[in-house]
């Protein structure tokens, strides 16, 4: 395919170029930032320096995406161009941001007939990590949980998806996967003895992660596998960032949330099935 990949400069988006690249497909490099980070020696030593030149675009105007989009003639469309999160943003600017961008990638998508996206969401958009509170009703988390927003990078991923499901209404071919990402990691975290503090924040996002290679695989998948319309799908590893055992840390800090299957070890809070069932996903490869 060629595949359009907004976002390419970010640490996904530099993945996805590079596993793009070593699967035969055709890339065109979208970013604001037209000049490769150089403060991440870790994704640079796991994927090198983009290969292929970026092509600058400002998602949160449509016109600007429109335009490059067309000239790029892609089949399908990566979308990971956002704000990663609420921090050191005005919350208007990041829900401004990441709900336009979304809808113009969306949109545009639709206006040219590219019938295959991918849009980065994340598991976030649930609530979590930036919630004052963190609310679950089951354990492990599914698709079907529902939404706990509060803050506005959160309320952005999960009306990003909305949108999704509003565009494959109005255009039955249309196909979207939404992609429920957690922290993206070049390497797998250490398992190390955390202080309280540490333990009760990392409980908010139940203490999960994602490799970059899985993440960045995920979205090349996203793009082939056999689904219609527009479905989301958690994007987490198997295992937990905490050294300690998965059902002692269910009971201290979630003891009343419905337990659907039982963990042990350091078993992971997010049910991935789905990815694995439709997208053929699973984490090591």
């Amino acid at each position: 395919m060629r595949i359009a990949v907004t976002g390419a400069n970010g640490r996904l988006g530099r993945g996805v170029v590079a596993a793009a690249l070593k699967e035969g497909h055709e890339v065109v490099a979208l970013d604001r930032v037209t000049e490769q980070p150089a403060d991440e020696p870790d994704v640079r030593a796991a994927f090198g320096t983009l290969t292929v030149p970026v092509v600058d675009v400002d998602v949160t105007r449509y016109d600007n995406l429109l335009e490059r989009l067309t000239a790029a003639q892609a089949d399908a469309l990566v979308h990971l161009a956002a704000i990663p999160g609420p921090g050191g943003t005005p919350d208007h600017l990041v829900h401004a941001t990441n709900v336009l961008g979304n809808y113009h990638a969306l949109r545009a998508a639709v206006e040219l007939g590219i019938r295959r996206v991918v849009c980065a969401s994340s598991i976030n958009a649930i609530g979590g990590i930036y919630s004052k509170q963190a609310h679950y009703d089951y354990l492990p988390v599914d698709e079907a949980h529902p939404t706990y927003a509060e803050d506005a990078y959160s309320l952005s991923k999960w009306l990003g998806e909305q949108q999704a499901d509003a565009l494959v209404r109005l255009e039955p071919g249309l196909t979207v996967a939404s992609l429920r990402f957690h922290g993206i990691t070049p390497q797998p975290p250490a398992l190390e003895p955390r202080d309280e503090e540490r333990l009760a924040f990392e409980a908010k996002h139940l203490w999960g992660w994602v490799g970059l290679e899985a993440a960045s695989r995920a979205c090349l998948l996203g793009l082939t596998a056999d689904f219609t319309g527009h479905e989301a799908f958690f994007v987490v590893a198997p295992t937990t960032t905490s050294a300690l055992d998965s059902a002692d840390l269910r009971q201290r800090f979630y003891p009343d949330a419905e337990v659907r299957t039982e963990l042990s070890g350091q078993q992971g809070f997010y049910d991935c099935g789905k990815a694995a069932r439709v997208l053929g996903w699973s984490h090591d490869g």
